[in-house]
């Protein structure tokens, strides 16, 4: 999949899990990151096993039992409202102090897990996607620091794998770990490969003309100072729109002018994208089943940005747990997110062909 289509993925799960409290369609969108997640980590060689090997400090899993855990627990604590009451915390401790209800367990549970959703969601985007696709994604005028920011990211498994092979080669050389003075052999050679290797790298980014500046100065001036001329005003004009809406004063006047803002601000980083060079070694290319995939992204957006479906996407369990309601159609245009998952079996299906 081109990467932009993994980026309108993206965002669909994104605006999906943000919408909708409804624990049905929460799970049901959990399913669908699964699918997707185990179809692309078995459909063999391509995006998946190019960043099979970075670190997962964390799985999704273990992330999402820790957040459901701790946000049930914080807002079950902390929210005394409802009538299926568990126990009662005695004393005047201020916020803790009352009835702990299971309506507050499931809600502080329902939020849970559509934050840890959109971890999950990031996280696949990381595992299908090499660190090369992602930097490109950044707008050209951030590139230089979202060039710093992954030689960050990618600089920590880096350092892991030469501590562990410090720490082998000691381990052969008969060292031991018995106090804080046996650390000083392992810590002075990660520190000399850590500076060879930092050195290195700016040596080969200096050699390939990183963040260079134009050979004219009175060009780089004004390809500077013209672009923000409009980002200055677009940031007035978006807050003060945005401000508008949130008061409901302005009516429909404030939605125009957080518009037009916006148009502002994207324009002046798209001329100040313009300005800074960047070249690329393989073209992105766009494929009819990208184009696929974003419909089913578009299909999930329509149905849950529609107002009629609003009511049924809002699930509270107070005053009383009942059961949420679901509506199949629903339910049917959220497996629009199941489009890269579908993807990854064309290509056996085009090969298995006689034709």
């Amino acid at each position: 999949m081109h990467p932009w289509a993994w980026g309108a993925w993206l965002a669909g799960a994104l605006v999906a899990l943000s919408v909708t409290r409804n624990p049905l369609y929460l799970l049901l969108i959990w399913l669908c990151l699964l699918l997707v997640a185990q179809a692309w980590r078995t459909a063999g060689p391509g995006d998946a096993s190019a960043a099979a090997g970075r670190l997962r400090p964390i799985s999704p899993f273990k992330f999402a039992l820790l957040v459901i855990g701790l946000a049930a627990l914080f807002n079950a604590f902390t929210s005394h409202v409802g009538q299926t009451r568990l126990f009662t915390i005695p004393g005047r401790l201020p916020l803790f102090s009352g009835p702990v209800t299971l309506e507050g367990v499931v809600y502080g549970a329902i939020n849970g897990l559509a934050l840890a959703g959109m971890f999950a969601a990031f996280a696949l985007l990381n595992q299908v996607l090499p660190v090369q696709s992602l930097v490109r994604m950044i707008p050209r005028t951030y590139y230089p620091v979202a060039v710093i920011a992954s030689i960050a990211v990618t600089y920590v498994p880096t350092t892991l794998r030469q501590f562990q092979q410090v720490r082998e080669a000691q381990a052969v050389r008969g060292h031991r770990l018995r106090g804080l003075r046996d650390w000083l052999p392992l810590l002075v050679p990660l520190l000399v490969s850590g500076l060879e290797h930092a050195l290195q790298l700016a040596e080969a980014m200096t050699a390939r003309g990183f963040a260079s500046q134009p050979t004219q100065p009175g060009t780089a001036r004004r390809a500077w100072l013209s672009p923000r001329l409009a980002i200055l005003p677009g940031m007035l004009l978006l807050m003060g729109g945005w401000l508008l809406d949130l008061t409901g004063y302005g009516g429909p006047l404030g939605g125009v002018l957080a518009a037009g803002g916006a148009a502002l601000v994207l324009g002046g980083l798209w001329a100040m994208g313009r300005s800074m060079p960047r070249s690329s070694y393989r073209r992105w290319r766009w494929s009819a089943w990208d184009s696929l995939a974003c419909f089913g992204v578009l299909l999930v957006l329509a149905a849950y940005l529609q107002p009629a479906a609003q009511d049924g996407l809002w699930y509270s369990p107070y005053p009383a747990l009942a059961l949420p309601p679901f509506n199949p159609w629903l339910g049917v245009a959220t497996l629009g997110l199941l489009a890269p998952a579908i993807l990854t079996f064309l290509p056996w299906l085009r090969q298995a062909d006689p034709v």
